[in-house]
């Protein structure tokens, strides 16, 4: 265990955790924010250089590698996106106009001179330059074809956004559950205050020696009041005040608790709590809660090596095929991470404003046990990552379920609506009787996670 752990994090439009026996921190990376975010690991955590942790990803980009169906499927859903772009066309198209057979194999010529260009030149390779002027070119005057079937707005990057672009440090949340500690992200992503205020609140709960259908009742009512709260007072803190330490206070935890009731779900959305007070402040409680517009489109990766370190990194281009734009000559897409801010109230916390960072559902998790990592999780899915997330760790530490039984359970998520989604497989006729309805969602998140044990082993799932 080290002797000090310290509590740093980067936050750009994507989530990791890492960990190692000096530090504990969080990251992130997104377009534009990937290789700032990448070069910023690598040189405080990181025994390679940027140039040489790209080698493998240029060699994948110029070789290729074959189509399967999930690849061929997820090409296939944005067809009439790319076919009107040239550049989106010509990388993810044959000339007919349909996705690349499943067989063939999908190389990335320009990506690979993209990567080779930063590998030379560092982060500024991307930030300044060649890569720069066509990466704004693209934003401000959206090179589409002429018979495009699609209104294509020009956006407002410019050159100077690029230029002056920063990852920033900030601290990840912790919470203490069952006696370990449990470390998220922070705002402006919300998985790491709602992972960590349901967490709270069940904890209050002898739920190991409950039964099945009350454990999954509680979860489900925990994760509502939760995101009752996440959709009331989570933005990006450098433009507003977001109460997080009265969010995962114990206090605030025991205010929601009471409203829970043991045996009856609550008919549908609930109102968010007053974390103020256990803030420390008054007068500054929210009515209005914003909507929850997030696509489910989302990379979870959880690594870790022989020397003890570990990532929980969570990324995202936000929906599949990002904004469908692909940067011509350089072969990558472009995200609309934009569609997370609330553009239905003005006033809100996550309300868009120029410089601001939308609020995002990310939940990259490592839980240690006496300074030493114990699992880490994560998943994608959206907004439904919280859920998963909770439910997985309720999973391995309430249920004794291992940890490959946890990541194969099937899934619920309670949102604070007036109906949960639910895989196939979940126990929904037990739970009917305490008023939950639901609806069934085929898939909820991919999640992947590694549990570190006393030998030195690993069981990874």
């Amino acid at each position: 265990a080290p002797a000090a752990m310290r509590a740093d994090s980067f936050w750009e439009n994507g989530a990791p955790l890492a960990f190692n026996s000096a530090r504990f921190s969080g990251l992130s990376v997104g377009v534009p924010g990937t290789v700032a975010g990448w070069a910023r690991a690598l040189d405080r955590y990181g025994t390679i250089s940027l140039a040489e942790a790209l080698q493998p990803a240029i060699r994948i980009a110029r070789d290729g590698f074959l189509i399967d169906p999930i690849f061929f499927d997820q090409v296939r859903g944005n067809v009439d996106f790319f076919d009107d772009v040239p550049a989106s066309a010509a990388l993810f198209l044959d000339p007919d106009g349909t996705p690349k057979d499943v067989g063939t194999v999908f190389r990335n010529p320009d990506l690979a001179r993209a990567y080779e260009r930063i590998a030379h030149l560092g982060a500024k390779g991307f930030y300044r330059g060649a890569i720069a002027d066509a990466l704004v070119g693209t934003v401000q005057n959206p090179p589409v074809a002429p018979t495009a079937n699609h209104v294509w707005r020009a956006g407002l990057m410019t050159m100077r956004d690029l230029h002056t672009y920063t990852a920033p440090e900030r601290s990840p949340t912790r919470v203490s559950y069952r006696g370990l500690d449990v470390y998220g992200m922070g705002p402006p992503s919300s998985g790491g205050s709602t992972v960590g205020e349901a967490l709270n609140i069940l904890e209050g709960y002898p739920l190991a020696a409950m039964s099945r259908d009350r454990q999954l009742h509680l979860f489900l009512e925990a994760s509502r009041y939760a995101f009752a709260d996440r959709g009331a007072y989570l933005g990006d803190a450098d433009f507003v005040p977001v109460p997080l330490r009265g969010l995962l206070s114990d206090g605030f935890a025991a205010t929601r608790r009471t409203l829970i009731e043991e045996d009856t779900a609550a008919p549908g959305g609930v109102a968010p709590g007053d974390p103020w007070p256990f803030e420390g402040a008054t007068g500054m409680l929210l009515a209005g809660a914003s909507a929850d517009t997030e696509g489910l489109s989302t990379t979870h990766l959880s690594v870790s090596d022989s020397s003890g370190n570990v990532v929980s990194y969570t990324f995202t281009i936000e929906s599949t095929g990002g904004a469908g734009l692909v940067v011509p000559g350089w072969g990558f897409l472009l995200n609309n991470e934009l569609t997370d801010f609330d553009f239905s109230l003005l006033d809100h916390p996550n309300s868009v404003a120029g410089g601001k960072r939308p609020r995002s559902s990310m939940a990259p998790t490592i839980v240690t046990e006496a300074g030493r990592p114990l699992l880490t999780v994560g998943s994608p899915g959206g907004s439904t990552i919280i859920t998963t997330v909770l439910q997985l760790l309720l999973d391995r530490f309430d249920t004794g379920m291992t940890l490959p039984q946890a990541i194969a359970d099937p899934r619920a998520t309670q949102r604070n609506g007036t109906t949960t989604q639910a895989e196939p497989g979940f126990p929904t006729a037990a739970l009917t009787p305490y008023g939950h309805r639901f609806v069934v969602n085929p898939e909820i998140g991919a999640a992947t996670g590694i549990e570190f044990l006393s030998a030195g082993g690993v069981v990874a799932a």
